[in-house]
This record gives structure tokens, C-alpha cells and sequence, in this order.
């Protein structure tokens, strides 16, 4: 099912009243997210200090709709805490030490933890080990069981200005971007190899003046970027001309974009 596209409120920085370029819905971001990352902060309601949260730090893997898994064991203080009052929050962030940790995406998962039932172990004990291969040596000792978070309700914080709870049902029923699994590799081959067309594209498309020109983000309804022009550093969000459902349709949207440029400029 598509989720419905979004459009931000910005205001392009040339003040030239053009539509916002449309961006993934937030549950489409939060899917995305929650997808690409692997560990999460874990808060559950302590058993020794009732009423305190306890967090932990948590890998997880995923369900058939996207709620999150956990293998844990009897012996550890999340898993009393667990079974003494399920209800908890997974915390995830899109943070690493190059970024300002406030300006990250994160989302905030809520919900109750309870073991898996015997019918659906089969799936997430195989979508759980194909994301933690070194699992494997633990799987099977006794203590060890998979549980599984039912989601409540969800709040994502995609950085300065943006932010807001989203239901879960459109969480569930959203998808992850096509670019997930290749995004960091587009971002990084278009800020070393194509700069100059990346800067093109911007001062066409984006009708601004930028000169040293960096891709931020990429999905498949566009791309964020960085620029610096006379006053400053800027961000602005580019649309594609259609939509891309991959990696090699990204790369011939670039190259259309690229050339549609050239010939106008």
C-alpha cells in the first residue's frame, strides 16, 4: 500500500512561491528508519525501583509489520523488568559523531514486550538471525527467548522543526524507501565523483546560487542537500522528476536531471 506523500512547510529560500517539493509521509520515514538501524535504547519500568525507568542498550530485529523483536535472556534486568510490567519504549537514532546529535532522526517506538507466541517464532527467529548472524551461538540455550514489542503509539523527530506522532496503524501499513539499502552508497558516490553535476542540478532545479554543493539524503521522491552561497549554508530539498524504485533508476534520474540542466542552463 503507498502512503500518501507529504509535503514540508519550509519556505524555499529564494522567496519565489514555488510548491513545497513532496517528501515520504512520516510513518514512511519512521519504517525507513527503523529498518536501517540496529540498536536502540531499550527503556522498561524497573522491578527494584517501581515507577523509575531502566534503559539498556538493545538490538532488535523485526516483525511482519515492522514492530520491533528482541532475543533476551531470563538473567538480564530488562527481561525481569519485562515480565514484571511490559510496558516500555525503544528509543533509535540516526546519529553518528560527523552530525550534531540534536539535527538526527529519531524515533521514539512505544509499546508492551511480551514473549513471541510458538506460531510466529519461525519467522522472527530467521528474520532476527539474518541481521545478527553472531546470534546464532546463543539462539538455543535455554534462557534464551524472543519477544516482541506490540506497538501503542510513535514519535519521530526528523530534526530541527520537524517532528510529530504517528499512528500505528499507518506505520504498519507504510513502506520502507527502495533506496534504504543503497543510500549511504548513492550519498557517497555523488559527493566524491559528481559534485559539479550535484551542483548543476541544485542551481536548476533548486533556481538558487550555491557553490560547494552536498548530498545529505536521498529517497525515492528526492534528495536533500547543503550549499554555500554568499550569506551562508543553507539546506534545500530537491524533487525528482518522478518517482525512483531503486538503485539504477536513481542513478538514471540523476543523469536525466543532470542533462536537462546542461541543455538549459
Amino acid at each position: 500500500m503507498t502512503s500518501k506523500i507529504k509535503r514540508t512547510h519550509s519556505t524555499p529560500i529564494n522567496n519565489d512561491n514555488l510548491d513545497p517539493p513532496p517528501e515520504p509521509t512520516f510513518a514512511e520515514k519512521v519504517k525507513t528508519l527503523v529498518y536501517k538501524l540496529r540498536l536502540g535504547t531499550l527503556s522498561t519500568i524497573s522491578s527494584k525501583h517501581n515507577g523509575w525507568p531502566f534503559g539498556s542498550l538493545m538490538p532488535y530485529g523485526l516483525d511482519h509489520t515492522g514492530g520491533p523483536t528482541f532475543l533476551i535472556s531470563t538473567m538480564a534486568m530488562h527481561t525481569y523488568n519485562i515480565i514484571n510490567n511490559p510496558r516500555a519504549s525503544l528509543l533509535i537514532t540516526n546519529y553518528d559523531n560527523n552530525m550534531d546529535p540534536l539535527g538526527a532522526s529519531r524515533v521514539t517506538l512505544m509499546g508492551e514486550i511480551k514473549k513471541v507466541k510458538e506460531g510466529d517464532i519461525g519467522f522472527v527467529r530467521k528474520e532476527y538471525l539474518s541481521r545478527y548472524d553472531n546470534a546464532n551461538y546463543w539462539v538455543d540455550f535455554d534462557d534464551f527467548s524472543f519477544y516482541r514489542m506490540k506497538l501503542f503509539d510513535i514519535y519521530y523527530v526528523g530534526g530541527f522543526g520537524e517532528m510529530g506522532w504517528v499512528s500505528v496503524s499507518d506505520y504498519n501499513v507504510s513502506r520502507v524507501d527502495p533506496l534504504a539499502d543503497n543510500a549511504r552508497l548513492i550519498i557517497e558516490h555523488m559527493n566524491k565523483d559528481h559534485g559539479d553535476s550535484l551542483k548543476l542540478i541544485v542551481q536548476y532545479y533548486g533556481k538558487v546560487h550555491a557553490g560547494e554543493v552536498e548530498l545529505t539524503s536521498v529517497d525515492r521522491l528526492g534528495f536533500n542537500v547543503k550549499f554555500k552561497s554568499d550569506d551562508g549554508v543553507h539546506s534545500k530539498r530537491i524533487a525528482f522528476i518522478k518517482e525512483v524504485n531503486g538503485l539504477e533508476s536513481c542513478r538514471e534520474m540523476f543523469i536525466e536531471m543532470v542533462n536537462n540542466a546542461r541543455e538549459k542552463k
